[in-house]
């Protein structure tokens, strides 16, 4: 069975599971009603909160990757400088010899 199919077998199961409890609940539909919206609305807030921290925590990460990026980009560019003037001295030393 597929990944795909595990989790469309465990949705049913809960739902159904979820139909059957809210049957014999021992407390009045109106109580269970409420208490599932109450259920909803906290869910929803965790929900909207922790995207929240994670869109915080992308941004944030986003910002570091950039900054190293152009440290990186500053210390090759550095480098490559320092190689490229250290190949034209001895390029002249080679030349000076012939």
């Amino acid at each position: 069975m597929s990944a795909k199919g595990i989790w469309f077998a465990f949705g049913v199961g809960v739902t159904a599971g979820a139909a059957v409890a809210l049957l014999y609940a021992p407390q009045a539909g109106v109580k269970t009603r409420k208490q599932l919206r109450k259920g909803i609305d906290e869910a929803a807030d965790y929900l909207e909160d922790a995207g929240d921290y994670l869109k915080e925590q992308a941004e944030r990460l986003s910002n570091e990757a950039q900054k190293a990026i152009k440290q990186t980009k500053g210390k090759v560019s550095d480098l490559v400088d320092e190689a490229v003037d250290r190949s034209s001295g001895v390029v002249k030393s080679v030349t000076s010899v012939f």
